[in-house]
């Protein structure tokens, strides 16, 4: 019989599984989404705008998101936007199921979701790892990536196949039913040793403090800035050429889940290795691995056909996941807890503030240089940001500490299973 190690309380587990549930929906709903679009007579724009809609509501609400984080229950906020994307994507399937559905009213659905993801993003990250001792943190940090991103193997080659085979909407009803699971496990977290949060000087003044604790740092400043180019490029080669590229010169949707599928198993490796390996300098390390986020966009731009695709995806997933525990652990090391939901709103926000406009863009500008020459542009400018952000002292200065050496104002740390949430990932 398999046993949870001893650090791995009630909360992370209830955790970790409502995100493993979640992220099997939505990783074939990202696949489903983009190829319903197709399937109405949509075109390369229409494919970006319906992928805009979504995004624009995550930035119009996740500065507030953050502040509702830091004053209500986390665990309350993290439910009702997991019931909220229920709703939607319930909705998306059944317009879908029934054939013929308008851009506008996909746009709005996508909308429906954004608005959910506003909220329940700053609550739940970082959660996760202060739901175990402190000491343990980075290794419960990438076992909990292990489970998320297999879930993300298993939903993009599952979904790919299941679009293929049934259709998008079916796949889009299957999202609906996980967001409503993890909803119900999400509301089971034990949170009686959680302190009260006293009213502070409104939402407002919140978000000035977190805005100063982004400020201070600018470590953590630039790879925000980096990654709001970063993020961009790669949501415009993925959600818009991605699909595109699969459609016309690798079979459809079922070739494009598998590299999708070929990703997932890198982060899982990814984080597989994470366990073990705990660099000194954390951020330094994960800068590095930001690099080979360029390569997909340049195997796309060939095309390579899908084994090599794969193969590349496999590579960047464990770059990338690297990069990714690195990051949060550096957050939960530095970032007081009780401010940790407004410092990640910005994080967030700054990350995702070109993904519309990028996604919105990147039919226009394929049909203006070509699809090729836009994929070009992506790997290129994901190599020069990294570059930069390397110029970076504090990034490349901040070492890990040890447990007797905590950070001016950082969190305590808790027992096992003392508080909820968990990391947004792909929901």
């Amino acid at each position: 019989m398999v046993r949870a190690p001893a650090w791995a309380g009630r909360n992370y587990l209830l955790l970790t599984g409502a995100t493993v549930i979640a992220n099997l929906g939505s990783s074939g709903a990202l696949i489903a989404t983009a190829f319903a679009v197709l399937a109405a007579g949509g075109s390369a724009t229409d494919v970006g705008l319906v992928a805009a809609a979504r995004t624009l509501p995550l930035l119009c609400f996740l500065l507030i998101g953050g502040a509702v984080a830091d004053r209500l229950p986390r665990h309350r906020v993290m439910v009702a936007a997991n019931a909220l994307s229920c709703v939607s994507q319930g909705l998306f399937a059944l317009l879908v199921l029934a054939g013929e559905p308008q851009m506008w009213q996909m746009a709005l659905l996508a909308a429906l979701g954004g608005t959910g993801q506003a909220f329940f993003a700053p609550a739940s990250e970082g959660m996760v790892l202060a739901s175990v001792s402190g000491d343990q943190a980075g290794r419960a940090f990438a076992v909990f990536r292990m489970g998320m991103n297999g879930a993300n193997i298993g939903g993009a080659a599952l979904g790919g196949a299941l679009v293929a085979a049934v259709g998008p909407g079916w796949v889009l009803a299957i999202d609906s039913a996980a967001f409503a699971l993890a909803a119900a496990l999400r509301a089971f977290l034990d949170v009686s040793g959680v302190p009260v949060r006293k009213p502070g000087g409104g939402v407002l003044h919140d978000l000035r403090d977190g805005w100063r604790e982004v400020a201070s740092r600018p470590w953590l400043w630039a790879v925000v800035v980096q990654f709001s180019i970063v993020n961009a490029v790669i949501s415009a080669a993925e959600a818009v050429y991605g699909p595109l590229v699969a459609e016309q010169h690798l079979g459809g949707p079922g070739p494009w889940g598998l590299a999708l599928a070929g990703f997932g198993v890198g982060t899982a490796g990814g984080a597989l290795l994470m366990t073990r390996f705990r660099p000194r300098r954390m951020l330094l390390t994960g800068a590095l691995c930001v690099f080979p986020l360029a390569l997909p966009s340049a195997a796309l731009a060939v095309p390579l056909p899908t084994a090599g695709l794969t193969v590349i995806m496999f590579g960047t997933g464990i770059a990338i996941e690297v990069f990714a525990v690195t990051w949060m652990t550096a957050l939960h090391q530095e970032i007081p807890e009780e401010k940790f939901s407004r410092v990640s709103s910005y994080d967030w926000l700054g990350s995702l503030a070109m993904v519309p406009l990028a996604t919105a863009l990147a039919g226009p500008v394929q049909d203006r240089i070509g699809r090729t020459a836009a994929l070009w542009g992506c790997s290129a400018l994901i190599v020069l940001l990294t570059a930069a952000v390397l110029c970076v002292p504090d990034l490349r200065r901040l070492t890990r500490r040890t447990t007797t050496e905590p950070a001016a104002g950082a969190p305590a740390a808790r027992p096992a299973g003392a508080t909820a949430a968990d990391t947004a990932g792909a929901e």
